[in-house]
């Protein structure tokens, strides 16, 4: 492929990324939505981050599932100053180190 054929398909999939995620903002933000709808989606970020942290501690088998100890290492830590500090770059920046820092001297 050529330089520019490749910098069209980088474009296109960005926008095909990024429209589905704020067409929904878009939408809503022309729109009151009732409380209860509103306290409903208070919850989705905390399931959503949820499932995909408990996602990554298992390792699925053919025929067991085993906890994956390199995230589940990195998972205690950033665990701790999550709710030590509530603060979300301090979170990331803990866990990305942590992982790091395990990847490199573990795996």
């Amino acid at each position: 492929m050529t330089t520019w054929t490749m910098v069209w398909l980088i474009l296109g999939c960005a926008v095909v990324t990024w429209l589905p995620r704020v067409i929904p903002f878009i939408l809503v933000k022309a729109v009151t939505l009732p409380a209860f709808m509103m306290r409903f989606l208070t919850y989705i970020p905390v399931c959503i981050l949820s499932a995909l942290v408990f996602d990554s501690l298992y390792t699925k088998g053919v025929f067991m599932t085993s906890i994956n100890w390199l995230n589940f290492a990195a998972f205690l830590p950033t665990l701790f100053v999550a709710i030590w500090t509530k603060s979300l770059s301090k979170t990331v920046i803990v866990g990305v180190l942590t992982m790091a820092l395990l990847r490199y001297f573990f795996a």
